[in-house]
């Protein structure tokens, strides 16, 4: 009873010098980079907002400016699918040397190359991407692609390593060649885990495929930044309301193909189509 106790004051001392270290460290903060939410909350600050955003509407809804508004989404939704597509081939493929299945050299060589793709964010992929091949959706696909690969290549790589070993081991073991023992008794495994983390960064990319339009990337995004820069704001409303649209449509989606494949009769065509 006593250690427990002791222990209990030891958990609790340390508990309170991380909360007092983080106080600290969020206080300090605020003093080196001299913010001032007094200023934010201020009722000028308020009523110049107001201001701004009163100047968003009325939106402008020519004919003429939804079908171009119309044409961009179908381009941020293209830039984002095509995008997350090859990122998924890409990170499958590194993810399986990341894995361990090909020996410990590949194995760091390919973990390098995913922290080398996931940390460069996809302003700068694009920033890159816009100079090798110019201005347009292809930039913002390679940008999109390049960063998600390393981020899928990740978590495709830690589902393989944790996946069971079983099922792969008892088919090499009855005269299976080793890709066919991982394509039926692996791959099966890790299957719905591959499809749930796609799917998030599709949910991902198809917001970061509108930002990226802010380089050049092509999309709403290009639309969103053109329109600001000549302060076209009733036109910028129609832009900003066509994201909220298209990121709903794409969750909305996204929601609809998780509950079919966790659903019973999903998980059997999904086995049956692996098989």
């Amino acid at each position: 009873m006593a250690n427990n106790q002791a222990r209990a004051a030891q958990f609790c001392l340390r508990c309170l010098l991380i909360l007092i270290a983080v106080a600290a460290s969020v206080a300090g903060s605020f003093a080196y980079l001299s913010l001032d939410l007094g200023r934010l909350l201020s009722a000028q600050a308020g009523s110049e907002m107001l201001r701004f955003l009163a100047s968003f509407f009325p939106p402008a809804l020519s004919s003429a400016y939804l079908t171009k508004t119309a044409v961009g989404m179908l381009e941020t939704l293209a830039v984002s699918a095509v995008g997350t597509l090859c990122a998924a081939v890409l990170g499958f493929g590194l993810a399986l040397p990341a894995s361990g299945m090909k020996g410990d050299a590949l194995r760091t060589l390919s973990r390098l190359a995913l922290n080398l793709l996931r940390s460069i964010p996809e302003l700068v992929w694009a920033a890159l991407t816009v100079l090798a091949v110019g201005l347009g959706p292809f930039a913002g696909t390679l940008a999109l692609a390049l960063h998600t690969a390393g981020v899928l290549g990740r978590l495709f790589a830690e589902a393989l390593e944790n996946a069971p070993r079983t099922p792969a081991r008892a088919l090499t073991e009855g005269g299976t060649p080793a890709a066919l023992g991982f394509l039926y008794g692996t791959l099966p495994c890790v299957w719905p885990q591959f499809v749930a983390y796609i799917l998030y960064r599709w949910e991902t990319n198809i917001r970061m495929a509108a930002i990226l339009g802010f380089v050049g990337a092509g999309g709403l995004g290009q639309m969103l930044y053109f329109e600001l820069s000549l302060f076209r704001l009733p036109q910028a409303c129609v832009v900003i309301i066509a994201m909220l649209i298209l990121a709903a449509l794409v969750d909305a989606a996204s929601a609809m193909i998780r509950a079919s494949l966790e659903s019973p009769r999903g998980r059997h065509v999904t086995a049956h189509q692996v098989g």
